[in-house]
């Protein structure tokens, strides 16, 4: 099947988006560079993989023709690959069969990436490399579709032609156009480094195995791209900690024990001045309850970046999750993004498949062919994709942020986050919590010290007290996972005072 083709005849416009912009960038590079002064670097991997491809579509049809995926077209561009000793024997295999089904001239390099390229570059009239970099990879940041050479490295022009890709597009490009790629994805690996740093994703493992050899789904199955590089760790680590858990948010011991804690952050200088009362943050707790996490702080804090970034990187650095609200959207005090950006140390860049998404709600609305609304934090923002919503979610990092305005809104992002968890891991659901709540006449001096030493003799359970108005009843209440620890601490309480003292008002969970 031809690439543009089977491009074309997708009904994936978001892919078909993408594709065209790549094609660009590529017939771009060809028109500023002769075909001898450009090179490919390829390494066997996905990305890699599509970019070959791309490179294929885009020359050919630079040059008027078409391209299939069949025999060898000996494509002319010429193709760097870095093989090293500790690269899989499967990645090695990949590469050798691409260059002979597409007739690949192929500069074959053993030294370090630096001085290889530094001696083809001396011996060859290369003035511009493709690379198969993406937004989200460590060597990303800074970089455009045309960027210079960093300095201390010899000087070419960096051509990134799927630099805004996202996982989920370079998944979608290869099972539309149904090329092939190296078998290490179907075995559960999402990135490939070296044998020494990379294990297959933890995410996609197959409990349910009977054999004793576990197993793994492939890697296009993977819906969180953020956790794309959970797979890279070093191997032979004493470490028993999973390669895929290393934000928490898939850790089974601490599932276990209901030790994954959240902060919550509302922007917005309405809630601070009293102009409006802050209606998403008690539901939020509630739903994050409901499944278990704990939360440690909950903050409101103004319509600035600074202000927010602090914030941020306060609670992200000391919470396994990080939720924020408000202060999203094209107004001038809409400073969020700018601020989760900010706190991790990266730049907002525009993304365009987000941009997409902006355009089919805003539609003639949208200010500008470049809309604000669609720079996120560059080389950390997932976008967590659900039917149910107009847009996707946004996770940087440990941070997600809701765009809800209102409890309906909300209620809508919250029941699609957690049907995300239930296929890809976005967001680990514990042991919920459970609740009893006993009501009294008693005094608060009556009571104090009792309670006191109940708290001591069930530190995991938490132990409340509050009064509805000055003379109302003294209500106490229990919470905690274990329901007969609870109903144990409520029993010790009552024996402690003479009968019929309390009364049970309600129970959750």
């Amino acid at each position: 099947m031809e690439i543009d083709k089977a491009i074309r005849e997708s009904n994936d416009r978001w892919l078909k988006t993408k594709y065209e912009k790549a094609i660009y960038v590529i017939q771009r590079a060809l028109a500023l560079y002769t075909i001898e002064e450009v090179a490919f670097s390829f390494n066997g991997g996905k990305d890699s993989t599509v970019l070959l491809h791309l490179l294929r579509a885009g020359y050919f049809l630079h040059k008027g023709e078409q391209i299939s995926t069949g025999a060898p077209d000996n494509f002319p561009v010429r193709t760097i690959y870095f093989e090293t000793p500790s690269a899989f024997p499967e990645i090695n295999s990949f590469t050798y069969d691409c260059a002979a089904t597409y007739g690949l001239q192929m500069d074959i390099i053993h030294t370090d990436f630096k001085s290889g390229l530094e001696a083809l570059l001396k011996a060859k009239p290369i003035r511009a490399i493709f690379l198969g970099v993406r937004i989200g990879d460590p060597t990303a940041v800074g970089q455009e579709q045309f960027s210079p050479s960093s300095i201390g490295w010899p000087p070419f022009m960096r051509v990134n032609p799927i630099l805004d890709w996202s996982y989920r597009d370079v998944w979608a490009f290869l099972l539309t156009c149904k090329v092939k790629y190296c078998s290490l994805y179907d075995q559960g690996y999402t990135s490939i480094g070296s044998i020494h740093d990379t294990v297959p994703n933890a995410l996609l493992s197959i409990s349910n195995t009977p054999c004793s050899e576990e197993k793994f789904r492939p890697a296009y199955l993977l819906s969180d791209g953020r956790l794309e590089r959970a797979g890279r760790v070093t191997k032979f680590s004493s470490s028993k900690k999973s390669p895929a858990l290393s934000n928490g948010l898939t850790n089974v011991d601490l599932q276990k024990n209901g030790l994954l804690t959240a902060s919550t952050i509302a922007v917005g200088d309405e809630i601070l001045l009293g102009t409006v009362e802050d209606q998403l943050g008690p539901s939020l707790l509630k739903k994050l309850h409901s499944i278990g996490w704990t939360v440690s702080q909950t903050a409101v804090v103004r319509n600035d970046v600074d202000s927010v970034a602090e914030e941020v990187e306060r609670r992200g650095s000391t919470n396994d999750l990080v939720f924020i609200y408000g202060g999203v959207g094209p107004l001038h005090s809409d400073v969020t993004m700018a601020g989760v950006a900010k706190a991790f140390g990266v730049r907002l860049a525009p993304d365009e498949e987000f941009e997409e998404y902006l355009r089919h709600v805003i539609g003639d609305y949208c200010p500008s062919d470049r809309n604000e609304m669609a720079l996120l934090p560059e080389g950390i923002t997932e976008l967590l994709h659900h039917e149910k919503l107009p847009v996707p979610l946004l996770k940087c990092k440990n941070v997600i942020v809701f765009t809800a305005t209102n409890f309906p809104e909300l209620e809508t992002e919250w029941e699609s986050l957690i049907e995300l968890t239930q296929s890809s891991g976005v967001l680990s659901v514990l042991e919920p919590y459970v609740s009893k709540r006993l009501t009294t006449d008693l005094s608060d001096v009556a009571t104090a010290k009792p309670l006191s030493k109940l708290c001591l003799e069930f530190p995991d359970l938490h132990i409340g007290c509050y009064r509805k108005t000055r003379y109302g009843p003294l209500v106490i209440s229990f919470t905690g996972k274990d329901r007969a620890r609870i109903e144990l601490a409520a029993e010790a309480l009552c024996k402690k005072f003479p009968s019929g003292s309390f009364s049970e008002i309600d129970s959750s969970g």
